[in-house]
């Protein structure tokens, strides 16, 4: 038994109290032209993103694309998920292990090299994953920290905390899972 089997599954999606129902009494009140995370589902919707996704590494293109996937999870800012087709790959190493999502399946990570550059386990892909995330298996993400990300031209920030892939930008209003405290959210 383990957290792929059924019952396992169930048990560690049935935790979360948040799913986007109901905006908690500590969540910000968004500004004009801002969507809280408070109101992303849970579990989470993955929706295509159209805006412009820019990913740099000092003077290397990453990626660039108009064909993302967004995952919209309650708390969290949306992770964007970057057709592999749009990714330079020769910057690309896997990584051994990996961590598993209760929503999105068996997660594989990546560093990048460049030379005798590397930035460690700073990406991410789910090539085989669960019912439901099935558009992500060709596709990869990125954290933000080390890179220089943009989504429709606005600079994004990264994530709070050390787990969480979610890119923040200006049109979000949280406050973020990742911060202090949050954990169960």
């Amino acid at each position: 038994m383990g957290i792929h089997d059924s019952a396992s599954l169930t048990k560690a999606r049935d935790q979360w109290r948040w799913r986007g129902v109901e905006r908690p009494p500590f969540a910000d009140i968004p500004a004009p032209g801002q969507v809280s995370v408070w109101d992303f589902p849970r579990p989470p919707e993955i929706v295509p993103e159209a805006r412009e996704i820019l990913v740099h590494w000092g003077d290397n293109l990453v990626a660039r694309t108009r064909c993302a996937w967004a995952v919209r999870e309650t708390s969290h800012p949306p992770t964007f998920y970057l057709p592999l087709a749009d990714v330079d790959r020769t910057l690309l190493r896997g990584v051994a292990g990996g961590s598993f999502c209760e929503w999105k399946g068996p997660a594989h990570y990546w560093d990048l090299v460049d030379g005798k550059r590397r930035l460690a386990q700073v990406a991410w892909s789910y090539p085989k994953p669960l019912a439901g995330a099935e558009v992500l298996a060709e596709c990869i993400a990125f954290y933000a920290h080390g890179l220089d990300c943009s989504v429709g031209g606005a600079k994004v920030a990264a994530q709070p905390g050390g787990f969480y892939g979610g890119w923040v930008t200006p049109d979000l209003a949280g406050p973020f899972k990742g911060d202090p405290g949050s954990s169960g959210w």
